[in-house]
């Protein structure tokens, strides 16, 4: 029997592929009259300041590069408007296999990286139906079953139950998960400080408090960021070995 591994149809991606196919999926369910999408209009949904984390500073140059990275990937094509105007969407649906509500999930995972539960069935909400927090996590088991979402709190936690997307390059997703493991230490760390028993059993029944959670996610895009960059700067130096710079 083949593993799952074999049988995917998608591969890992980078921050930047991330925040771009994102920003694909979100305006194609939110604003669809626009889309498919120009390179401009790409390129200011990926640098919006709302409901995305972190912010970023793409320019056209960059975007075009991404959306070729992607074309090849198949995780995104060009079309063309009347003839004249480039536009490009994705084929997630193809790409991944997912329905519209695992998409709209995934979306938001790709936008802002790891968060809880409950902040993310708020945020995929303004894109397809998640009337409660249930729903919302039938769909995260399906999605964990084709590693297409890692939870990153322990096992039987119930409240404040971390998840992020499984799109990671392996190298990034260790990184995640140990900024999310060293973040957990130091809560449970803070849990272990002196209070009255009833405040620490209150505390250990609902799980790591919330900020926890927040701090993790934090730390979590530092590493995703300091990968990229790292990426970026071999990338350059290759460059610029074949330029003879």
């Amino acid at each position: 029997m083949s593993s799952p591994v074999a049988e995917r149809s998608w591969v890992p991606l980078t921050a930047r592929e991330r925040r771009v196919l994102g920003v694909l999926v979100e305006k194609a369910k939110t604003t669809p009259e626009y889309y498919p999408m120009t390179v401009a209009a790409i390129v200011s949904g990926s640098n919006q300041k709302s409901n995305r984390d972190p912010v970023t500073n793409y320019d056209a140059d960059d975007v075009e590069e991404i959306l070729q990275g992607l074309r090849h990937k198949g995780a995104a094509v060009m079309v063309e408007a009347g003839g004249r105007v480039v536009r490009w969407k994705h084929t997630l649906y193809d790409w991944l296999k997912v329905s519209k509500v695992e998409l709209a999930v995934l979306a938001e995972l790709l936008l802002r990286g790891p968060q809880t539960e409950g902040d993310l069935r708020a945020r995929a909400s303004r894109m397809e139906p998640l009337p409660d927090l249930a729903s919302l996590q039938s769909v995260l088991e399906a999605l964990a079953s084709r590693d297409l979402v890692k939870y990153l709190s322990p096992p039987g936690q119930k409240r404040g139950v971390v998840v992020t997307h499984g799109l990671y390059p392996p190298e990034e997703a260790e990184k995640v998960r140990q900024a999310f493991a060293s973040a957990a230490v130091s809560a449970d760390e803070d849990e272990a400080l002196p209070r009255s028993v009833g405040t620490r059993e209150a505390r250990s029944a609902s799980g790591p408090p919330a900020w926890a959670a927040e701090i993790a996610a934090v730390r979590a895009e530092v590493e995703g960021l300091r990968a990229t960059i790292e990426a970026l700067a071999g990338e350059l130096r290759d460059l610029k070995a074949s330029l003879g710079a």
